[in-house]
């Protein structure tokens, strides 16, 4: 039987799908009684994670699809190599960083050819691979296991190899950010990595394109409050832009392709 956290996510998954759930079939689903589905649909609800309705929920716009990383590679292309262009502009020779996974930062990895004496370590396979090439770069690798969909890497082996690290800068991609959320990823084991990898680094950098605001993943990375510069395009939220400055982070915007 799945923990409540497992079957949460598994109903939040599910209504994204299908775009509605019933109440009944969800307990018939997971073998538990309709009081503990309507629980669990009234925290998701709280949490902006579903809609509830009569006699179940539907789908919340704002919450974020998780794609491949092949899906991925395709959206908003032309805006995450602008950021990633600014955001190597941000890496000095000589620096260690980490590079979390994901698209944006893959862009960012093929950036740093030129970079000089870098210590780069990243939880992304795709990541490494890009790095490899870079003469003046040691790559490390997290190492734990890989999951497919993202090509990233996690478990206990990843987050030990963090310890008695510490980087100069952290950069992070993810899957949604909301003013009360904050920085959202839709896989539990990767937020748990993020915060470690923002724990370890002295400055903490989040790199995203405008199509993720308003958006949730189901786990918490961060708090806005927790980063010091957000790197993301023009289409940023006006909301957000006055969100960051009233809390004085660090906000770099570059022009969108369209605009």
């Amino acid at each position: 039987m799945l923990t409540t956290i497992e079957r949460r996510h598994a109903i939040v998954e599910q209504t994204n799908e299908i775009g509605k759930v019933d109440v009944a079939e969800l307990a018939e689903k997971y073998l538990v009684s309709t009081v503990t589905i309507r629980n669990d649909l009234n925290s998701l609800n709280k949490k902006g994670l579903i809609v509830r309705s009569r006699g179940g929920a539907v789908m919340n716009s704002r919450i974020a699809k998780e794609l491949s990383v092949k899906e991925k590679h395709c959206e908003h292309l032309s805006v995450k190599q602008k950021l990633a262009t600014v955001a190597a502009s941000l890496i000095n020779d000589g620096e260690s960083i980490i590079l979390d996974s994901g698209t944006t930062t893959e862009e960012i990895a093929k950036q740093l050819n030129n970079h000089k004496n870098l210590v780069v370590m990243t939880n992304g396979l795709n990541i490494a691979s890009e790095l490899a090439a870079g003469e003046e770069t040691e790559v490390i690798i997290t190492g734990g296991t890989l999951r497919k969909k993202s090509l990233s890497f996690y478990g206990r082996q990843a987050e030990a190899s963090l310890a008695n690290l510490r980087f100069d800068k952290v950069f992070l991609g993810v899957d949604g950010i909301d003013e009360k959320a904050g920085l959202t990823t839709h896989f539990e084991h990767e937020a748990n990595l993020n915060r470690m990898m923002c724990d370890i680094s002295k400055e903490v950098i989040a790199v995203t394109d405008s199509s993720k605001f308003n958006r949730n993943g189901f786990y918490i990375i961060s708090s806005l409050d927790a980063i010091d510069t957000l790197l993301t395009d023009s289409r940023i939220p006006q909301s957000y832009k006055d969100y960051l400055e009233e809390r004085r982070i660090n906000l770099i915007i570059v022009p969108h392709p369209d605009d």
